[in-house]
């Protein structure tokens, strides 16, 4: 069927829904529809479109050949539907009702996203931030597919339909529990690396960004654990005599919370610097630029 005056377009705002989530009780989530009310304009939209559209497998469904064609199209013209309304719609953000979806890595997580939600809290309390992980290996689809309005990660520079805002350096520093050896005294190269380290690293590398600075001068550190995950990091601090060399902004945090012992590392370490990305159809919608200040300031503050 092509004759677009006899489709119901509200239909296609369900097929993008599935699309997107490839599962229906999810699409009916994002939709606030019932799960039979999202089943039933799919049934119509089959028979308007001649095709079988989502194909049912175990744990959700698969596009057939006509809905990967028609996916992309119909996702970027809802996108951008909702892009023209949204920028001619003032924003307040003490009255809006808005979802903000955004993708960080887990350090721009545990770093920035207590201040913003706490501000959230003072100035936006009807809104919702809704965070995902993202980092330099699916940022970009993560926005592409619409799953994220911006992304915050250290982040590569992204193509010309992306708009890419450098946020603070992050400087380095050591964390260790508040009785190590290294916790007093003068923190020398020989004494840094005399003790296992403890390095986070979400994809398992054993490189770190120390171990390229030591190679240069001839010298290593030996880890004693590889962590995915910064959540255990101070409780394995505080049981071991690992000491870990991380951001400035996220020991101070630990050593806050945790009782924990920040020192300055005896290796100059260059600084990494996180990006915020986001695609260029959000840089007139006022809400998404009052998210995007609030996220600089924040960093700023941090």
């Amino acid at each position: 069927m092509t004759d677009l005056a006899h489709l119901d377009l509200n239909l296609l705002r369900v097929f993008d829904a599935v699309a997107r989530e490839r599962h229906v009780t999810r699409a009916a989530e994002r939709l606030n529809l019932s799960q039979p009310a999202v089943s039933n304009a799919l049934a119509r939209l089959r028979v308007a479109l001649g095709d079988e559209l989502f194909l049912r497998r175990p744990g959700g469904v698969e596009l057939t050949a006509l809905a990967t064609a028609l996916a992309a199209p119909i996702a970027e013209a809802l996108d951008r539907l909702a892009e023209t309304l949204s920028v001619r719609a003032p924003f307040d953000p003490a009255t809006a009702r808005r979802v903000f979806t955004i993708g960080m890595s887990e350090y721009a997580e545990a770093a920035l996203a207590p201040r913003v939600l706490e501000r959230m809290h003072r100035e936006a309390p009807n809104c919702l931030l809704a965070i995902s992980h993202a980092d330099r290996t699916n940022a970009e689809a993560l926005l592409e597919r619409g799953d994220a309005q911006l992304a915050i990660a250290v982040l590569a520079e992204p193509s010309a339909l992306y708009t890419r805002v450098r946020m603070l350096p992050e400087a380095f520093q050591t964390l260790m529990r508040a009785d190590h050896p290294l916790a007093e005294g003068e923190l020398t190269l020989e004494r840094f690396t005399s003790v296992p380290h403890l390095l986070h690293s979400p994809n398992g590398s054993r490189d770190g960004a120390i171990d390229r600075v030591l190679a240069g001068l001839g010298m290593s550190r030996r880890l004693g654990a590889v962590v995915a995950h910064l959540c255990a990091v101070p409780q394995i601090l505080a049981r071991t005599d690992m000491i870990m060399t991380l951001s400035a902004r996220l020991a101070t945090q630990m050593a806050e919370v945790h009782q924990l012992v920040v020192r300055d590392a005896p290796v100059d370490v260059k600084h990494t610097r996180l990006s915020m990305v986001f695609h260029r159809r959000f840089e007139a919608d006022p809400g998404h630029a009052w998210l995007r200040r609030m996220l600089i300031a924040e960093a700023r503050e941090a």
